[in-house]
């Protein structure tokens, strides 16, 4: 039984796995990959953006959208904490 497999899966072609490999490498890209790159830089600009780059922002939210409801379990959106100068 597992020889047979492993004779299939020799005999299997290169052409027939090309198709399923990109579609699950652009599906993790676009679940994982760069929705983690987004919340990174939200993280180190949200503080501190222009009024174009806060749109720019936003429209990578809506792009990317599932990928960052797949996330938000996950990240913290607490403020950061105030620095009190006396």
């Amino acid at each position: 039984m597992l020889q047979n497999l492993l004779n299939y899966l020799q005999n299997l072609q290169t052409e027939t796995l090309i198709l399923p490999l990109t579609y699950l490498a652009l599906a993790g890209s676009y679940l994982l990959v760069i929705p983690v790159l987004v919340l990174t830089y939200m993280k180190f600009r949200w503080y501190s953006v222009s009024s174009f780059e806060r749109g720019f922002m936003y429209f990578l939210v809506f792009l990317f959208f599932p990928g960052l409801l797949l996330l938000s379990p996950f990240v913290n959106f607490r403020p950061r904490r105030r620095q009190i100068e006396v």
